[in-house]
């Protein structure tokens, strides 16, 4: 049952740094699909779930270590507060990477069947999940043994887009940049014109 101990759906989330739809090259030169979670310090129930799982995968990982878990480990959730102090979006968060080597599943809610289970329509529009948005997530907590680093890890399973959010990543909105600003009105009245 260790196996589902170390898994953690979490409550509302946002993500920042997403790059869930198309893998990028991490630290090791590995191409894997990520994510930054980050979890309002509000959240106390996923908080408790995160740090249940992590010492959970913390006595996975005792085969791992030797037998014991070594007092250096490293621990995947980081308050933003401290570590990123000059980030709006990161106060008032903990925040963790979670990343895989598959692609998440991507989708959202689109309410409850006969059975009365929740419904899931899939998200294949890159542009409709993004850095800012809020997400459930599925994650998996496993320990790591690396080049003589130690850990746990977060692995990201699947992501549940429940909410827009204000885009992160420094790119502007395109509506909001644009909404006061006066066209004349040639541009947008003659088709032929416009492409010429």
């Amino acid at each position: 049952m260790a196996q589902e101990t170390t898994k953690v759906i979490t409550g509302r989330v946002r993500l920042s740094y997403a790059s869930i739809f198309t893998p990028k090259k991490d630290d090791q030169d590995e191409e894997k699909y990520s994510t930054a979670i980050l979890i309002p310090k509000t959240d106390k129930e996923t908080l408790r779930r995160i740090k249940a799982a992590v010492d959970a995968a913390k006595e996975m990982g005792k085969s791992k270590w030797g037998g014991k878990i070594p007092s250096n480990i490293k621990t995947p959730l980081r308050d933003g507060d401290e570590e990123r102090p000059d980030d709006e979006a990161y106060a008032g968060h903990y925040f963790l990477n979670a990343s895989s080597k598959n692609k998440p599943g991507i989708a959202k809610p689109i309410g409850k069947g006969a059975d009365g289970k929740m419904k899931f329509q899939e998200i294949t529009d890159t542009t409709e999940v993004y850095s800012g948005c809020y997400a459930r997530v599925s994650l998996n907590f496993f320990p790591f043994d690396k080049k003589g680093s130690r850990g746990i890890a977060a692995g990201l399973n699947n992501v549940v887009k429940v909410q827009d959010g204000e885009f992160l990543g420094g790119r502007a909105n395109l509506q909001d940049d644009f909404a006061d600003v006066e066209f004349d009105e040639d541009f947008y009245d003659d088709d032929d014109d416009f492409m010429s």
